[in-house]
């Protein structure tokens, strides 16, 4: 059976057509796979990360003394204990030897760690605290 003109470019089309159709769908799987979806994603956060630096960069050189002063702020909030132990010892250090130094919570320790005698508690409470003698450590 022989087709009309009419229908053999009909049928041209059809095959042109589902040829387009084909190659369009080995695109989409071509894309919609796994390793192309993470490469695609990986590329648009790196170039993200790039526009990111830059523009931080950027700002930086607008402004480097308030950056500096918040770089400064961050640095000591996380570095806080370090730098309170450090200014302990150093005003300990500064301070005079012959100043007078509190003990008190050193004796409470202490004297919490003693077990009381049962009428020791009740005959001591009438009495005032004993001081703790303190000694000259400086040398004339």
């Amino acid at each position: 059976m022989t087709d009309t003109p009419k229908i053999a470019a009909a049928r041209i089309e059809v095959e042109k057509t589902r040829a387009t159709l084909l190659e369009t769908l080995r695109e989409l799987q071509q894309r919609l796979q796994p390793k192309t979806l993470v490469s695609e994603a990986w590329e648009k956060a790196k170039d993200k990360g790039a526009d990111l630096a830059e523009d931080a960069v950027d700002a930086v050189a607008k402004r480097p003394v308030a950056v500096g002063g918040v770089v400064a702020a961050l640095a000591m909030f996380l570095a806080r204990e370090p730098l309170k132990k450090a200014t302990v010892k150093f005003y300990d250090a500064m301070t005079p030897l012959f100043e007078p130094r509190l003990k008190a919570v050193a004796l409470k320790e202490k004297r919490a760690a003693k077990p009381k005698p049962a009428g020791a508690s009740a005959k001591r409470s009438n009495r005032t605290p004993r001081r703790a003698a303190q000694k000259k450590t400086e040398k004339p």
